[in-house]
């Protein structure tokens, strides 16, 4: 049985940071409801990291710009 599945949403610290780090660079490029598009322009500034990571960042991003936009 993988109990992981039924963790919460913890997000770990360096996607958090980064995440808020991008947020501050580029506060007009992301888009507070298209995950598509912050996952594309994350891509775009060719971090070195993995695609899950890459996901992780584009989602919290997501997240974060619609609160604050809302």
């Amino acid at each position: 049985m993988r109990w992981i599945n039924y963790l919460g949403k913890a997000v770990p610290r360096r996607v958090k940071s980064m995440a808020a780090a991008l947020i501050e660079e580029f506060p007009d490029k992301f888009v507070a409801k298209d995950f598509e598009a912050n996952k594309k322009f994350v891509n775009l500034l060719r971090i070195p990291v993995s695609k899950s990571t890459r996901n992780l960042v584009a989602g919290f991003i997501t997240r974060k710009v619609s609160q604050r936009s809302s």
